[in-house]
């Protein structure tokens, strides 16, 4: 360490405004982002409209609303990401204190005899009280930006941070849609199952008064007993599937599964019908995407504090300067604010640890490749983003297209069971021709079921690729 006595005020301040080293951050530079493929629409999109803040709303559902806000409100995931929030916060003030002089106060009262032979006294002197107390002012020069590049690279920390937050707030909300989807959903299979088994012991029923009347046979009735066991059997996984869902819906609103008949809504616990989109989702433009997806921003953020940290290892190789200033008083106690207690000094320090410039020069290229693996983390970010919402949106599209169909499958099989019971009614056909013809309508309705809760799941999953409803 070097101590220099005499150093002119000028020069230090001089010195403490000198750029800081390290290169400039300057945002990511030939990255994937910039491709005018990855700005451009989505093949799959059926709308380049902006997509809402809250779409959730989309399903004009109350309840869905409700259960929301109160995820946003008591989820854990939520909590635990507000508290890694609060903290790289604390870190960045932290780092923005080494800006300010540090100030220290010393009070020392004591009683006894100071040496006489100290003083050059012949005698010995008398016990007494005395004092020792002062004031230290200390104000460190950033002479080559290692504290702005600190404080550069804590600022990006948190903002990645908020990214972050705002990444669950995403995942919160779609998770949430999901569960309260997947309840509905799963209530509305229900239902066309067990109308299916009402059906099928219609059709037993039947086929049992045939055999007992000698114009049927065993292996109708036992045939009928067969299909009825397997509609029967089809009932308890969609039960558990309903189950499943609803403790999902409680845990994601802060609240344990077991307490899920008095936290959940009855609106909720009995719904069975699918909640459905009344238009095409808005998709945006990639451009939009990439703007707008916080796990994009929190890789751009990881890479401006990476760079910013290239600065902060670079510094290592410069000396640092501080100016210091102590001003007190010192005597015997009765002596207390008289002049000649008085005392002051001020002057600077110079430190610097003859680096080793091996190790410092491995470290500045280890915070170098740090900052190209953030740079290639990000493309991969945004590469990984891309992909999910076209891949998404493909799912989505196709099962659109499978829904249509079955929309007609069940169009067909209302008007041959319509038929069926008005040629019944006319004498022309048999009962169990009206019954075939409404479990091929059952059957037709179930499959429309199962795709209308895949088709709000892929939209769901649309909606999450498309990194909306973290704002606030």
């Amino acid at each position: 360490m070097i101590m220099l006595k005499k150093i002119p005020l000028f020069t230090l301040i001089t010195l403490a405004g000198c750029a800081a080293v390290g290169p400039d951050y300057q945002g990511p530079t030939a990255s994937k982002i910039d491709s005018s493929t990855a700005q451009s629409g989505f093949l799959d999109a059926k709308s380049e409209a902006a997509l809402p803040k809250n779409w959730w709303q989309l399903y004009r559902e109350p309840a869905l609303n409700k259960l929301v806000e109160q995820a946003f409100t008591a989820n854990t995931d939520l909590r635990q990401a507000a508290a890694n929030l609060a903290r790289t916060r604390a870190l960045l003030g932290e780092a923005q204190s080494l800006k300010s002089p540090n100030i220290g106060m010393s009070l020392a009262p004591g009683y006894g005899r100071p040496s006489a032979a100290a003083k050059g006294l012949p005698k010995a002197l008398d016990d007494d009280f005395s004092y020792d107390t002062g004031v230290s002012v200390s104000y460190q020069f950033d002479l080559v930006g290692k504290i702005s590049r600190g404080i550069e690279a804590s600022q990006a920390d948190s903002e990645a941070a908020k990214a972050a937050y705002d990444l669950v707030r995403v995942s919160v909300a779609g998770e949430t849609t999901r569960a309260f989807a997947d309840i509905c959903s799963s209530g509305r299979q229900l239902q066309v199952a067990q109308q299916s088994v009402n059906l099928q012991k219609q059709s037993l029923g039947l086929d049992e008064k045939l055999f007992k009347a000698g114009r049927g046979t065993s292996l109708d009735v036992v045939r009928s007993l067969g299909q009825l066991a397997q509609l029967q059997a089809a009932l308890p996984p969609l039960q558990a599937q309903r189950r499943i869902a609803m403790y999902r819906l409680a845990v994601l609103t802060g609240h344990v599964p077991e307490a899920i008949e008095s936290v959940l809504p009855a609106s909720v616990l009995q719904c069975n019908t699918t909640p459905q989109l009344a238009s095409t989702i808005p998709s945006g433009k990639g451009s939009d995407l990439l703007r707008r997806r916080p796990d994009i921003r929190q890789a751009e953020r990881s890479l401006a504090a990476a760079t910013a940290r290239i600065g902060v290892v670079t510094a290592d190789l410069y000396p640092s300067i501080s100016l210091g200033l102590t001003a007190g008083s010192t005597g015997a106690l009765d002596q207390f604010g008289d002049s000649n207690t008085m005392r002051w000094g001020i002057g600077p320090l110079i430190s610097w640890t003859i680096p080793n410039t091996g190790a410092t020069r491995a470290r500045i290229a280890a915070a170098t490749a740090g900052a190209n693996g953030a740079l290639a983390k990000f493309d991969s970010t945004v590469l990984t983003a891309l992909r999910e919402v076209e891949s998404a949106l493909t799912v989505y599209a196709r099962e659109l297209d499978r829904n249509a169909a079955l929309i007609n499958a069940k169009s067909a099989s209302t008007e041959a069971a319509k038929q069926a019971q008005q040629l019944y009614k006319s004498g022309k056909t048999s009962y169990l021709t009206v019954l075939d013809a409404n479990r091929s309508l059952a059957s037709a309705e179930s499959a429309l079921a199962s795709s209308n809760g895949a088709l709000t799941s892929n939209q769901i999953a649309v909606f999450m690729a498309l990194g909306g409803g973290w704002e606030e």
